[in-house]
């Protein structure tokens, strides 16, 4: 897996400030029950792994990723945070050693969009998902954003993202697949939430956390490999990060959606 943003602190704060911008809207009905074992596959730098632990403090959380300095990132998180229902383990999710059905639940946040082999990845994770259990898969779509005002250049930024993602194997767009892509992996009781990120400058909370520090730094981080490939000139990439900070003024509307899935093994 490539992931496409880089594994650097800017990026490391940029998956914090979305974590904690989005937590309510992402996991206000993430919860697992006392005592059951929940795998987090691909937990990265552990910014989604501090409010597993925190919303299921009685639930054991296995969290793996396949890069050992975002392990090393996350573990420090947590103790950091005080949680101890947490062990990692650097591991790859097609080649997992854990024994077959040996998790209650299954969380993948923000990994799907990755992976060459989305449906391939969950028919591996759900060997190791016990009969009945749930997994849990949120991802974001860059297809459902649209904006006030609209600027051509920054949908053209935009797309730079979209199209380095493919380029390295992955899906952007991902987030509208999410219920073909569990059905394909034989998963049954499918449910589907869209998300919606709406922001105007009366929730200047999200105005900071997501347009500017999420989304816009998402962006904004894929300036130089999308100049040095050709996908835009320096000039129209910038006054598309212009656009989009203009929609954090006082009449400024940003929307983009998430999707959460839920499904069962049968």
């Amino acid at each position: 897996m490539k992931y496409v943003h880089g594994y650097n602190q800017r990026e490391n704060i940029r998956l914090q400030d979305q974590a904690s911008t989005l937590v309510d809207l992402l996991h206000s009905d993430t919860f697992y029950e006392d005592g059951s074992e929940v795998l987090e596959a691909g937990c990265g730098v552990g910014a989604q792994t501090v409010t597993l632990a925190c919303n299921s403090p009685d639930a054991h959380i296995t969290s793996i990723d396949i890069s050992s300095s975002s392990i090393v990132e996350a573990r420090e998180r947590i103790e950091k945070a005080g949680y101890t229902n947490v062990c990692f383990k650097q591991a790859d999710i097609f080649n997992l050693p854990f024994e077959p059905e040996s998790f209650d639940h299954i969380f993948v946040c923000f990994v799907l969009e990755h992976l060459e082999q989305p449906v391939e990845a969950l028919k591996c994770l759900k060997t190791f998902l016990k009969v009945g259990g749930t997994i849990t898969s949120i991802e974001g779509d860059h297809g459902s954003t649209y904006f006030y005002p609209d600027n051509q250049d920054s949908h053209k930024a935009i797309q730079c993202q979209v199209k380095l993602q493919k380029g390295a194997g992955g899906n952007a767009n991902i987030g509208r697949e999410l219920y073909p892509i569990l059905d394909r992996a034989g998963f049954c009781v499918i449910k589907v939430s869209p998300r919606m990120v709406y922001v105007d400058s009366s929730r200047p909370q999200l105005v900071e956390g997501f347009i500017k520090n999420t989304f816009t730094a998402m962006i904004e981080g894929v300036r130089e490999s999308s100049i040095n490939q050709g996908l835009i000139d320096p000039k129209t990439f910038d006054d598309g990060i212009r656009g989009l900070s203009r929609t954090t003024e006082s009449d400024g509307v940003f929307c983009y959606t998430f999707f959460k899935a839920i499904a069962r093994r049968g």
